[in-house]
């Protein structure tokens, strides 16, 4: 069973670095679409979406 999309979408964007952090946290900004300083992406808000912002909450910021 596939979920259908919301339209409901946030803009995430990179205002720390990956170097020096845990592997598991630069996987998680890879998996964002993140991985360089000032990038943003658009992303469709979801829960798991969420999880992994919140994951790495000290790295990002949610775009209003």
């Amino acid at each position: 069973m596939t979920k259908k999309p919301t339209g409901k979408t946030i803009i995430v964007e990179q205002t720390g670095s990956a170097l020096r952090r845990p592997a598991k946290q630069r996987q998680t900004l890879i998996g964002l679409g993140l991985n360089k300083l000032h990038r943003r992406r658009t992303l469709e808000d979801t829960p798991q979406v969420r999880g992994m912002i919140a994951k790495v909450a000290h790295l990002v910021r949610v775009v209003e």
